[in-house]
C-alpha cells in the first residue's frame, strides 16, 4: 500500500508538470461525459415523472376507430361495457385538441364532467357553468390572464367564444395540467360541435386488476370498431417513446464518445519524447516495468475520474437545476407549449456504471498500452529516442 501511495505522489506531481496539457484533455473529457450523462439523467427522470403521473390513469380507455384513425365513440357503448363482468364503470369523455395561432402552441380542452385525475386548484376554482373555465399554469403564462379575465378561443366555426377564467390550478405533475383548459361539458361539446350521443372517448374501471387484458379482449370481441387502451400499454408507450428520442441522441453523443476515443488513442500512441525519456530514466533507475505501467495507471484513473466526476456533476446541473435547455425540446415531443416543471433529481446507478465503464476503461486502455510498449525497451534506446 505504502508504494502505491509513493507511486501515485510521483503520478500527481507528473501530471502538475503537464498541467495545461492535461487540463485541456480533462476539458474535453468532461464535456463528452457530460453530454452523454445529461441525455441519460434526462431520460430516467422523464420515465419517473410520465410514470408517476399515471398512476391515476384509468384502467382502460376505450376509443373507436374509423379508417384507422382515431374518431368519436357513441355513447351508448357504454351500456353494452357496463353488462360486461369484472366492470365497475364506464364513463364518457369529451375533450379534444386546440391550436391556438397567438401564442402558437397546442391546447387540450376537457369537459369538466369526464376529466379524470386528481387536481389542486392553486386559487379560484372549477367552472362551474358553461361561460367559465379553468387554465393551467402554463396557458396562464402564455396568454397573461389573472383570474376573472377573459379567454378567448375560436370554435369551430370559426367563431369567438369568451370563457371567463374562474381558476388557475396545477396537479401534482405540470405534465398533466400545463396545457390544460377545462370548462362544462356542455360547453366544450358546443364549442367543438360534439354531438351528445357521441364522446371523444370510454373510461373503463375494472374490480379485479388482473382481469384488465381479458376484459379489454372481450370489448374487442363485442365492439370490433373498438381499441382498448390498458394503462400498462400507456406506460410502456412512453418508456419505448423516450427510450427512441433518447437513443437517437446517444447515437450522436457515442460518435462524440467515439471521436474522443481516437483522441485519446493519438494521444497515448503519440507519447512524446520527454514521456519516454522519462520512462528510460525510471528503468535505468531500477524502476520495475510494473512501477512504470503503475504510474501510467493511476495517471489514466486520476484524469478519467477526475473527468468523469466533473462530467456527472455538469450534467446534473444542467438537467436537475438549470432543467436541462439544451435537450428538453428534443425529448418532450412536438407541443409547442411544453410543460415547465422542477424534474425530481433521480439517477439509475446502472446507467451510471454503464457510463464510467464506457468513458473510463477505454481511456485507461489508451494509457497503459503505449507505456507498456516504451517500458519493455531498452531504457538506453528509450533515451536516445
Amino acid at each position: 500500500m505504502r508504494r502505491q501511495l509513493k507511486i501515485l505522489e510521483y503520478t500527481l506531481s507528473s501530471l502538475l508538470r503537464r498541467k495545461y496539457k492535461n487540463l485541456s484533455l480533462i476539458a474535453v473529457y468532461a464535456f463528452t461525459i457530460a453530454t452523454l450523462g445529461s441525455v441519460l439523467f434526462l431520460t430516467h427522470a422523464l420515465k419517473l415523472e410520465a410514470t408517476g403521473s399515471l398512476t391515476t390513469a384509468p384502467d382502460l380507455v376505450i376509443q373507436r376507430i374509423s379508417a384507422g384513425r382515431h374518431d368519436l365513440i357513441p355513447t351508448e357503448y357504454t351500456e353494452l361495457i357496463n353488462k360486461l363482468p369484472g366492470v365497475e364503470s364506464v364513463t364518457p369523455r369529451v375533450w379534444g385538441y386546440y391550436y391556438d395561432s397567438l401564442i402558437r402552441a397546442n391546447l387540450t380542452l376537457v369537459g369538466i364532467s369526464t376529466y379524470q385525475g386528481k387536481l389542486e386548484l392553486l386559487e379560484g376554482r372549477l367552472p362551474e357553468n358553461p361561460e367559465e373555465c379553468a387554465i393551467g399554469s402554463g396557458v396562464a403564462a402564455a396568454f397573461g390572464p389573472a383570474i376573472g379575465d377573459d379567454l378567448v378561443l375560436e370554435d369551430s366555426d370559426k367563431l369567438r367564444t369568451v370563457f371567463k377564467i374562474s381558476g388557475i390550478f396545477r396537479a401534482e405533475s405540470n405534465l398533466l395540467t400545463n396545457d390544460l383548459v377545462v370548462l362544462q361539458e356542455t360547453a366544450l361539446r358546443n364549442f367543438f360541435s360534439i354531438d351528445k350521443k357521441m364522446a371523444t372517448d370510454l373510461v373503463v374501471q375494472v374490480h379485479n386488476q388482473r382481469e384488465i387484458n381479458t376484459l379489454a379482449k372481450k370489448i374487442k370481441h363485442l365492439l370490433p370498431d373498438t381499441r382498448p387502451i390498458t394503462r400498462d400499454e400507456i406506460l410502456h408507450t412512453y418508456d419505448t417513446l423516450f427510450n427512441w428520442r433518447s437513443g437517437m441522441m446517444l447515437a450522436v453523443a457515442v460518435a462524440a464518445l467515439i471521436a474522443f476515443c481516437i483522441l485519446a488513442w493519438d494521444k497515448a500512441t503519440g507519447i512524446s519524447a520527454a514521456e519516454k525519456q522519462e520512462i528510460g530514466i525510471l528503468k535505468a533507475i531500477g524502476w520495475e516495468t510494473a512501477d512504470v505501467l503503475s504510474v501510467k495507471f493511476w495517471e489514466g484513473l486520476v484524469i478519467s475520474l477526475t473527468s468523469f466526476i466533473l462530467g456527472t456533476l455538469a450534467a446534473w446541473i444542467h438537467v436537475f437545476v438549470l432543467d436541462a435547455p439544451a435537450l428538453v425540446p428534443l425529448l418532450k415531443g412536438w407541443s409547442v407549449l411544453f410543460p415547465k416543471f422542477q424534474l425530481t433529481p433521480a439517477v439509475d446507478f446502472y446507467q451510471l456504471f454503464v457510463l464510467a465503464f464506457l468513458t473510463i476503461v477505454p481511456y485507461l486502455v489508451c494509457t497503459i498500452i503505449p507505456a507498456w510498449k516504451s517500458a519493455i525497451t531498452d531504457p538506453e534506446q528509450v533515451m536516445r529516442g
